[in-house]
């Protein structure tokens, strides 16, 4: 019996026709195939809900998560060609709206000074906190008169070179990597441009962006307050501030986080109620009490019909996602629910029948278009997001806990969404898990995290691990707990997700993760899959390793000479961070670590580091990888100075021993290119090396 059937919900098979019958091979091969745990953990982080984002807060190689609109990019894989020129001008009917209601705070002042001093600023802002409002802003109060959008993906070597007008020029969430960093020679260069021209620019990057050696200004919106005042006061008069303030369901408002645009939209129900359109009772309903109205009227009333209901579940599960996979899986939804409602009427789904804008007004929701750069090269996709942020978990948790008849079908889909070939879509069936675990542990833990974590499939212990990854970073009590008793329990496929879950919790709990996977350690069973358990906790290590850094790399270092137990597994982990490399393919994360800790003021890092490749040298079992991996750090050194500075600093460190410096010069003189020459760079690396 299926997984899906065992939950109780409808068998995968029973919406899946004949002829997808080769997809559904293919995804099952996909799926038996063990992918990298650096690669699962970038998955989790880039397709997962907002809320990931807290998985990165230590990492400096990951990508954070969140929801942008307008033109976003975002990097999953490899270099794209750089795109076309798609700027443009920024009307100024909308610069003089904005300019009405915009409020200055100190953040935009530092700004503005250092603007009108330099022609040139970097705002380094959070999302969705009004970092394009204070670029305009900020170009306008210089009185600038012509104003233009410049391309995010817009590389800072090339930027200078679209700065050729007496313009002011708004780059917002300029895309950079640690390879492709915004640098102060980049803004001496895009500075001599528009003093040349006469211009301005004003760019904007989320705080994560890689800023290499600049500084930046930090934005810190004005208050809720403040932003309402400004909204308000224009129509009503000053006179009529203080009373409106006073209202209890203002207060209240103003006594919780909003983001700049939900204060504007707030601002514009309070104007209504001045006028007299609202009561002060629907002013009142803004907020989540009006969220789980709507929730509620969307579930419980005729209209709409099932099939928009299916797409109101699938959009809460597919939050800020694409708007096709959302409609599709929707669809899948919606035949499973039939059978439940009428099963004796057989799904019937009008091909050709809903209209995308319909639909996306229907859930309250934004369509814009977003860009990813991908290995295939850039490519824009329409994504749909809930106007109001809590729509998508309130909707999620009444439908689990108010209309358990639903259940059944919802599991089943679930299940489907896990099995599928695609990221993104098992990432939110996880992430879906998590936030019915939060409505209701129990429940979830046993129609859906269970099952996945007792399959003999790599696949679902992976989806269980993120599930209970995202529940952690949601709060859900007991889960701690749940963790603790599986990784340290006799069921295997429970402990090796235990065991994930502790590594993709590193940078939001390293110690209790790391305490708990010793300890596991400690007390491995001695069953007969020893290497796999082995490889389970070298995965889970070297999440650790490189999101953490630092601490967790210590600890390991001081248990090297402590005994084989944990010796073994730490030293796996470190060859495996090794082979992992920056997402756009350039340089080696540990060597990158190491370069930046031999330069630091403790050198505790990189003295951890070289102990860690001098004993992984020396050990028999990891001898040859451990060479193969300096061999493609070598070779990856051609293109990249960076990269074979540190190496010049590392190697000589490794070849303190005749052994290591004859392992080391050994393989410095043998290294060959794809065309069998032996690079300029292994050449420098040997005068590098001390003779001996």
């Amino acid at each position: 019996m299926s997984e899906e059937a065992a939950a109780g919900g409808t068998p995968a098979a029973d919406a899946i026709t004949p002829d997808e019958g080769e997809k559904q091979e293919e995804t099952s091969e996909a799926q038996e195939h063990r992918q990298k745990a650096w690669a699962a953990r970038r998955d989790l982080i880039e397709h997962g809900p907002s809320f990931v984002s807290s998985l990165v807060g230590r990492d400096q190689y990951g990508v954070t998560g969140g929801t942008v609109q307008g033109n976003v990019i975002q990097h999953f894989g490899g270099r794209g060609d750089a795109p076309g020129p798609i700027s443009g001008p920024i009307p100024r009917e909308d610069v003089e709206a904005l300019a009405a209601v915009f409020r200055t705070c100190p953040s935009f002042d530092r700004a503005l000074t250092r603007l009108r001093a330099e022609r040139v600023v970097v705002v380094s802002g959070g999302h969705a906190t009004g970092r394009r409002s204070a670029a305009v802003m900020l170009l306008h109060r210089l009185g600038v008169g012509r104003m233009r959008d410049l391309e995010p993906t817009t590389s800072p070597s090339a930027l200078r070179e679209q700065l050729d007008e007496s313009t002011g020029y708004v780059l917002c969430n300029l895309v950079t990597s640690r390879s492709r960093p915004l640098r102060a020679l980049h803004l001496q260069g895009i500075r001599e441009q528009l003093e040349r021209t006469h211009g301005h620019l004003v760019i904007t990057v989320e705080p994560s962006a890689a800023l290499g050696d600049i500084a930046s200004v930090r934005w810190e919106p004005p208050s809720a307050e403040d932003i309402l005042y400004a909204h308000v006061v224009p129509s009503t008069g000053e006179s009529e501030w203080a009373a409106l303030r006073g209202l209890a369901p203002v207060k209240e408002f103003l006594g919780r986080a909003h983001q700049p645009s939900e204060t504007a939209q707030f601002a514009g129900r309070v104007l209504s109620l001045h006028r007299g359109d609202i009561s002060e009772e629907s002013l009142a309903a803004y907020g989540e009490a009006a969220s789980a109205a709507q929730v509620t009227r969307w579930l419980t009333e005729d209209e709409p019909a099932l099939f928009d209901k299916a797409f109101l579940i699938s959009l809460a599960v597919f939050d800020g996602g694409p708007y096709a996979v959302t409609a599709e899986l929707g669809d899948r939804l919606f035949a499973l629910l039939q059978k439940i409602e009428n099963p004796h009427e057989p799904p019937r789904i009008r091909v050709f029948g809903s209209s995308r804008a319909d639909r996306i007004q229907l859930a309250r929701a934004d369509g814009y278009m977003q860009t990813e750069v991908t290995e295939w090269g850039l490519l824009a996709q329409f994504v749909a997001s809930f106007q109001d942020r809590q729509i998508a978990r309130v909707l999620l948790h009444e439908v689990w806990n108010l209309h358990p008849s639903a259940r059944p079908a919802l599991v089943g889909w679930i299940h489907q969404l896990a099995d599928d070939g695609r990221p993104l879509v098992r990432t939110r069936a996880a992430a879906a898990a998590a936030l019915l675990a939060q409505a209701d542990l129990s429940s979830a833990m046993a129609h859906l995290i269970e099952p996945w974590a007792d399959s003999k499939s790599f696949g679902a212990w992976l989806t269980a691990a993120n599930a209970l990854t995202m529940a952690v970073l949601l709060n859900v009590p007991t889960v701690a707990q749940i963790l603790h008793s599986w990784c340290t329990g006799e069921n295997e496929s429970r402990r090796w997700t235990a065991i994930r879950t502790y590594g993709l919790l590193g940078p939001v709990h390293h110690k209790e993760a790391l305490a708990a996977l010793l300890e596991a350690v400690q007390r491995q069973p001695d069953d007969e899959d020893a290497e796999e358990e082995a490889q389970q906790f070298a995965d889970a290590l070297e999440l650790l390793l490189l999101a953490v850094q630092g601490p967790v790399l210590a600890e390991l270092a001081d248990h090297l000479t402590r005994g084989r137990a944990v010796r073994g597994h730490a030293l796996l982990a470190f060859i495996q961070a090794c082979e992992q490399y920056e997402e756009t393919g350039g340089r080696p994360l540990v060597l990158d670590w190491y370069a930046h800790a031999a330069v630091a003021d403790d050198p505790a890092d990189a003295r951890h580091l070289t102990i860690f490749w001098e004993t992984a040298l020396n050990d028999s079992s990891l001898t040859a990888r451990a060479l193969d991996v300096l061999r493609t750090w070598v070779l990856a050194a051609q293109l990249d100075p960076e990269s074979e500075a540190a190496l010049a600093e590392l190697l000589p460190t490794l070849a303190t021993t005749p052994a290591n410096h004859q392992r080391v010069s050994h393989l410095l003189r043998t290294v060959r290119t794809s065309d069998q020459g032996k690079p300029p760079v292994a050449r420098r690396l040997e005068s590098a090396l001390a003779p001996r």
